[in-house]
């Protein structure tokens, strides 16, 4: 796959045979087609790879934060010695309340484990919207270990380099930058994918495998190819789940998700009119996790305790995550042991009596509900623990040798006798009018409709040929 794969086609690999899998059937179209993807992925890679490069970087950051959060903060997430019994959940909540006095209870998450700790999640005046304060307090002591800010479930590392890795803590303009990379990362993987199949080669492990034999340019392109093959599937997932979140195609693929029926569904936790006579002071806030923050209570509660023992003898037991009573609304306890195989069923407990109002399980979630849920997951390091931010880790490396090895090919094709500094040309324009027409319109709808679905993959194409035009016409001109 690579960055720029333009050579001359009189000096193909040593000892090459007219073997190309993709010239087999169709050599004329492929031939033609060929200088038109090479050109797209030459400038498509010279132009937007600084910010695959960062992106990867930035990523390669956010996978390792996972294990270095369990090292930083040790002494808040682990307790210092398993008891033989743990304290009720209602006395957990008092001696958070107590260290956090101007905060507000708004859910709790029991301990997951037995070396871990209870988690308090706080609403407290003065924080950024999405941030909450959360007190972590030993299950069987009732002791306080500490307290941080944090961001759904991640710690304040966690949290900075994910959203170093979303925006260079630029906010919401430099969100433009990792959908910039998303949108045009399954675009330069795929079309790398084609040329590298394409190409000529003496021996058909060189598919796969680096030529050792090789030097100079033809060594970095072997290296450049066969990890890009060996990548490609996991780059192609990431684009697509990373798009997913993203502002202007993450709206797009929300909107079509709906439509085909695949939105991700929610337990109800309404309450029957008239059954609480809280106020809803904090009406509209929400937790990280979309569920809706707790104001004050109902005049009947149960309590904590009772609530989750409801929701456990109904089988939500991996895991919980305790959303505290709202106005009109009761307990939401949540199952997000995300790991396979997962648990991820929940249901709603009505505060009053402990009734079971509504449960949902997982395995009645749409198809594309489900696999929303994986990729995104997969994409945030969760689903496979350790082996899976180790093999977002190694995706993240391979991304940037891929660009590395990108750039040295195209120095590597400088014109050496230029006195000039001097790079290494594209692929000659007007490649398109070779391609047969039956080709060329149909893949000028698809580029049409990936725009459109994809508006900064669009936007920044248009922008590439606009300025591609514009410096033909300047060379037109000089060499008139």
């Amino acid at each position: 796959m690579s960055l720029d794969e333009v050579q001359d086609v009189r000096t193909p690999d040593a000892a090459a045979t007219p073997d190309a899998p993709a010239a087999s059937s169709k050599p004329g179209a492929w031939a033609a087609l060929r200088p038109l993807l090479l050109r797209m992925h030459f400038y498509a890679g010279i132009l937007i790879a600084p910010l695959l490069f960062l992106a990867a970087a930035t990523g390669l950051l956010y996978a390792g934060s996972w294990q270095a959060e369990k090292i930083l903060y040790a002494d808040e997430l682990t307790v210092a010695r398993v008891g033989g019994s743990t304290a009720p959940l209602s006395a957990q909540l008092t001696a958070a309340r107590a260290t956090v006095p101007e905060g507000k209870v708004v859910a709790v998450w029991p301990a997951p484990d037995p070396e871990a700790t209870t988690r308090v999640i706080m609403e407290v005046p003065g924080l950024e919207e999405g941030r909450t304060r959360t007190v972590f307090v030993d299950p069987y002591t009732a002791h306080v270990n500490g307290a941080l800010t944090t961001e759904g479930d991640a710690l304040p590392l966690r949290a900075w380099l994910s959203e170093f890795h979303s925006s260079l803590q630029l906010g919401e303009f430099g969100r433009n930058y990792s959908e910039l990379a998303a949108s045009w990362l399954w675009v330069v993987a795929l079309g790398g994918l084609a040329l590298w199949i394409g190409r000529r080669r003496s021996r058909k492990a060189l598919l796969v495998l680096p030529d050792r034999a090789a030097t100079g340019r033809r060594k970095t392109l072997s290296w450049h190819g066969a990890v890009g093959l060996w990548a490609v599937t996991g780059l192609v997932a990431l684009s697509a789940t990373g798009l997913t979140w993203s502002k202007y195609a993450g709206e797009n693929i929300g909107q079509l998700q709906d439509g085909l029926g695949g939105a991700t569904p929610s337990v109800s936790a309404a309450l029957a009119p008239g059954s609480d006579t809280g106020s809803d002071a904090h009406a509209g806030h929400t937790m990280p996790d979309g569920t809706e923050m707790a104001a004050t209570p109902p005049t009947a509660d149960i309590g904590v305790d009772k609530a989750v023992a409801a929701a456990r003898a109904a089988g939500v037991t991996h895991e919980l995550r305790v959303t505290l009573p709202a106005k009109g609304n009761g307990y939401v306890i949540k199952e997000q042991d995300k790991q396979l195989p997962v648990h991820l069923d929940s249901v709603a407990v009505d505060p009053a009596d402990g009734r079971i109002m509504d449960e949902l399980r997982f395995a009645d979630y749409p198809v594309l509900a489900k696999l929303t849920r994986f990729g995104i997951d997969l994409h945030m390091g969760k689903t496979l623990g350790l082996a899976n931010q180790i093999a977002l880790g190694a995706l993240a490396v391979a991304v940037m040798f891929l660009v590395f090895w990108g750039y040295r090919m195209w120095w590597l094709r400088r014109p050496t006798k230029d006195r000039a500094l001097s790079a290494g040309r594209a692929q000659p324009r007007g490649a398109w009018r070779k391609v047969p027409l039956t080709m060329l319109l149909p893949l000028a709808a698809a580029t049409a409709v990936a725009g459109w679905f994809v508006p900064l993959l669009g936007i920044s194409l248009v922008a590439f040929l606009a300025v591609d035009v514009l410096l033909g016409a300047v060379a037109a001109r000089r060499a008139a």
